[in-house]
């Protein structure tokens, strides 16, 4: 026997040799080796399936549609068994699960894969006969394969970064979900939002959180009840929020007319209420009846609400001397969003309030919106032209005299264009 093969023999037989190892006898050793595992994995394997027949081929990676499914089962040993067992029976992969105790009961929420041609009555029957209850379904993406904990880590990432962001990291966490915002003192200078204590409230379908300004949030979700996890989260997320304090992105674009003037566009906030009045002041009646609805002595008064970012973001126009003339408002208002604008005379018709308008609903796609609509008199011609400018779908329904204008924002290629030409390019968007 050969010194190398030696050393193979010794090393196949589990004993230690401190010899000096040639390159013949290390592929030697290898070649012992690899048969070694081949005859442990494929000698003494288990048959490909109990009936000895060949076993089916794995479902391609991808294949099948995604499905959210949330029912609520017993809290006794089994009950998960069961559910999991006639998931399987139908060839339903489960890609996650989370369960949240409720009493007696336990929620189980399921993202699953599911084969072609399954339908989502075929799933809640099979559910429903294993024992569940209450169940609900709805189709997933790929953005709901991000498992929970990092999904939050990522919407506490955009929350850090802008005040404004909260309402929609909520949207994003709870899913369809209607958020709305009352100030402590509302702007028309009446009333306060209820009390509600510091750790928030949830009752089934609603959640109220104390707002870190002091004011109130309320979550609605139609149908379907907010488990503790979630209503846990939620609370992490304004806490959050809270210890933060007030924050916008800082950044600026510098644009050019079509007439030459240069101006910048960026992010405003309650800090520019002094230079929001003095652009008022500027302003001619007609002016500011055609942006408030209302007697102009008002006007000034939905300023600390409008340049409030918990209710949206707002757009400031600036002239090289820093004057302030034009601000556009973007405003969370329940499940849709609001488009309004105000220029001051000398500037109307220059192109400004087409360029914030363009911001704003970039922003909006940007931010999962699925319409903006804007609410103006039919004789605001400007206001007109500006939406029919964004080259985005229109619907129009006007009564009274009030003209309500809504974009689709489904047309992906106009908006597309929308964001790259003329949306936020130096952080007055989302960072």
């Amino acid at each position: 026997m050969s010194r190398d093969m030696s050393e193979a023999t010794h090393a196949r037989h589990g004993r230690t040799t401190h010899r000096r190892w040639t390159p013949a006898g290390l592929a030697e050793l290898c070649r012992a080796a690899f048969h070694t595992w081949w005859a442990r994995r494929h000698g003494h394997a288990p048959p490909a399936c109990g009936t000895g027949a060949a076993r089916p081929p794995a479902a391609a990676a991808g294949e099948g549609a995604l499905w959210r499914m949330r029912t609520t089962v017993k809290d006794a040993p089994g009950s998960l068994a069961a559910l999991c067992t006639a998931l399987a029976e139908r060839h339903v992969d489960i890609l996650s699960l989370q369960t949240h105790p409720l009493g007696g009961a336990t929620v189980d929420e399921f993202l699953l894969r599911v084969p072609a041609g399954l339908t989502g009555p075929d799933l809640t029957g099979a559910v429903s006969r294993a024992g569940g209850a209450d169940t609900w379904i709805e189709r997933a993406d790929a953005h709901d394969l991000v498992d929970a904990p990092t999904r939050v880590l990522g919407l506490a990432a955009r929350a850090a970064q802008d005040t404004s962001e909260l309402p929609l990291v909520l949207r994003q966490l709870l899913g369809r979900c209607t958020i709305r915002s009352l100030p402590a003192a509302p702007f028309g200078g009446h009333g306060t939002a209820p009390a509600v204590p510091v750790e928030g409230t949830l009752e089934g379908t609603v959640m109220r959180l104390r707002a870190p300004e002091g004011g109130l949030i309320t979550v609605e979700r139609p149908r379907l009840p907010f488990t503790p996890a979630e209503f846990a989260r939620a609370r992490a997320l304004v806490d959050l929020d809270a210890r933060l304090g007030p924050r916008i992105p800082r950044g600026r674009d510098v644009l050019t007319l079509p007439e030459g003037s240069d101006i910048s566009v960026r992010r405003a906030d309650t800090g520019d209420l002094p230079a929001a009045r003095a652009m008022h002041e500027r302003c001619s009646e007609r002016t500011l009846r055609m942006r408030y609805h209302g007697p102009v002595g008002d006007a000034d008064r939905y300023l600390n609400h409008l340049l409030g970012p918990r209710f949206g973001r707002t757009l400031a126009a600036q002239t090289a001397s820093g004057r302030v003339v034009g601000l556009g408002h973007l405003l969370w208002d329940g499940d849709e969003t609001e488009v309004a604008l105000i220029v001051e005379d000398a500037w109307q018709r220059r192109g400004v309030g087409g360029e914030l308008l363009a911001r704003l609903v970039a922003l909006a796609a940007e931010a999962g919106c699925a319409t903006v609509y804007a609410v103006t008199q039919a004789s605001n011609t400007g206001m007109v032209a500006a939406m029919r400018g964004l080259g985005l779908p229109l619907d129009y329904q006007i009564e009274e005299g009030t003209l309500v204008l809504t974009a689709r924002l489904d047309a992906e290629p106009a908006v597309g264009r929308l964001f790259e030409l003329r949306g936020p390019r130096t952080g007055i968007g989302r960072s």
